[in-house]
């Protein structure tokens, strides 16, 4: 066993393609991080999932922040005031921020897609360009039914970021690894691998494929291009079964579930 450093950071993305909320702990299942993209928003008029990997339409889900609280999510707008994903007219209040037809959704709809541009051509033509996108299937390496991309995991070491420079909330991990004596890009020769996290054990599946989304305002964060332009200069690979990405991270299933703690160390196996 290897070790690689302790745990620097938890996260969790209550409702897809909002910002969510570090934590001291959490409770990991065989879908994820207890909390994680449990809710998402549906577009009426096309059935898709909203995703902010389609910025011409979505790329405003990042101004939203949302909170677990227990499990009754609450969602906080742009303008700082609050409502709960419960809240009756939540639905009416998110379709006339978001000029769309939406609603929240609790549960992935059977074969649930998403609308994916190249990154490529949202650099190339700008954030509200109507380029070519890709309909994938989302959670295809997950058991259940939460909004998660591909799998229930999604882990980044300290290492690549530092190299990147670029703000880690950007990349939307659930675990940094804070990994001092690690290698940029390490994350790229782990899949197939088995990384332990305090009690929790995980499967390392592939590297994580970048989109757009990290090129775009996050908050009160700017548009930053080089957060994926520096990826595709240093970081193209082949993912199988995927083609090749820009890529930063790592996709993880969950073999042995428990709850992580800041701090826990993390050895790879």
């Amino acid at each position: 066993m290897a070790d690689l450093g302790t745990v620097a950071t938890i996260r969790r993305y209550p409702v897809k393609s909002m910002l969510g909320e570090e934590l001291t702990h959490a409770a990991v299942t065989a879908s994820g991080l207890e909390g994680d993209r449990t809710m998402a928003i549906i577009d009426q008029q096309t059935g898709i999932v909203a995703t902010a990997k389609h910025p011409r339409l979505w790329r405003g889900l990042l101004a939203f922040a949302a909170q677990w609280n227990s499990g009754s999510p609450r969602i906080t707008l742009p303008n700082g005031t609050s409502i709960g994903a419960d809240d009756s007219t939540a639905d009416q209040v998110l379709t006339g921020l978001l000029h769309r037809d939406v609603s929240l959704s609790r549960e992935r709809p059977a074969r649930a897609t998403v609308e994916r541009p190249a990154p490529e051509d949202v650099l190339a033509h700008g954030d509200d360009a109507d380029v070519p996108y890709q309909t994938l299937e989302i959670g295809a390496g997950t058991p259940g039914t939460t909004f998660v991309d591909f799998a229930p995991v999604h882990l980044i070491t300290s290492a690549t970021l530092d190299w990147v420079e670029a703000e880690m909330i950007r990349y939307r991990p659930n675990l940094v690894l804070d990994t001092p004596r690690g290698a940029p890009f390490a994350e790229n020769d782990w899949s197939g691998r088995e990384i332990s996290v305090g009690p929790v054990l995980l499967r390392v599946i592939i590297p994580t494929p970048r989109c757009a989304v990290p090129t775009l305002p996050h908050g009160s964060l700017p548009r930053r291009t080089d957060a994926v332009r520096t990826l595709l200069q240093h970081n193209r690979i082949d993912v199988p079964g995927h083609g090749t990405h820009p890529c930063l991270g790592a996709y993880a299933q969950v073999l042995r579930a428990g709850t992580i703690s800041t701090g826990d160390p993390a050895e790879l196996t």
